[in-house]
């Protein structure tokens, strides 16, 4: 089961949000009306009298944690939010254990939870790394690099992207080798790709036979594919994906940490994602 962190934090700010209300409105003019009502009798001595204002402790932890919650809300669901790498997927441009931050505004606000576009800022375009809600599943969230958009005509033969008829250029650079998770991919191939502008580094593995075929990219929706070319659940398996499933861009490395490589890769904290 997918742990949904966005919707949790929309509960907890509701719940602190309506009890820090009912304090001020209800439950705090009653605590002085009580108040005021033991010094009239005079029945009560100061400790007393302090212990019938003193905030119950819920309402502490509500008007403690609720703009928190609510700057955390904010910034997660409309601006950045952090994601982990799992798998070696898009190596070797992210390595398992990365920790990365991702654009939430920069293809359009969305409504929190709901996903609903509320305002439209800009298109993915080829080359932009992207996360994205798998259209199998979308409790499961997915990084890939964006090879076609809306229109496109794109085909995958003998290692080669194509874009409507154009092979994509590659620079063999040389052998790979891997550390900590990605051991397994030392030996691959390590080639420079030029997408549209965007260089970036893949992996393809010459011996392991690849999916390929051709694509037409539907209107409203995009190809993706991983860097790690022969290690991949990308679009060539499962279709393309809809613009309705964009979480956002990826654009930076904030921290890795891979246990099998032990522990943080220093170096790769801070890093632009390309």
């Amino acid at each position: 089961m997918n742990f949904d962190f966005q919707a949790v934090m929309l509960l907890l700010l509701i719940v602190s949000g309506v009890i820090w209300a009912l304090d001020h409105w209800k439950w705090a003019p009653q605590r002085r009306d009580a108040e005021k009502a033991a010094k009239a009798s005079a029945k009560l001595d100061e400790a007393k009298l302090a212990e019938l204002l003193r905030e119950p402790t819920y309402v502490e932890y509500a008007k403690s944690f609720f703009p928190i919650i609510l700057i955390v809300f904010v910034l997660r669901s409309f601006l950045v939010e952090p994601f982990r790498i799992p798998s070696g997927s898009m190596m070797p441009t992210l390595l398992v254990g990365d920790f990365i931050l991702v654009n939430k505004f920069t293809y359009g606000v969305r409504l929190p939870v709901a996903g609903t576009k509320i305002l439209d800022m800009g298109e993915p375009e080829r080359g932009d790394v992207v996360v994205f809600r798998y259209p199998k599943d979308p409790s499961l969230d997915y990084i890939k690099r964006v090879i076609g958009v809306p229109g496109d005509r794109i085909g995958y033969f003998n290692k080669t992207i194509y874009i409507n008829g154009k092979p994509v250029a590659q620079e063999e650079i040389g052998s790979y080798v891997g550390i900590g998770s990605g051991l397994m991919s030392t030996g691959a191939s390590h080639r420079l790709e030029r997408l549209d502008g965007v260089d970036h580094d893949i992996l393809i593995s010459t011996a392991q036979r690849a999916r390929e075929g051709e694509f037409v990219v539907p209107e409203g929706e995009y190809f993706v594919m991983g860097d790690n070319r022969d290690n991949s659940n990308d679009s060539r398996f499962w279709g393309t994906v809809p613009e309705d499933h964009l979480v956002g861009k990826a654009f930076m490395i904030w921290m890795n940490w891979d246990s099998s490589a032990g522990g943080v890769t220093w170096d790769r904290i801070g890093a632009g994602i390309q």
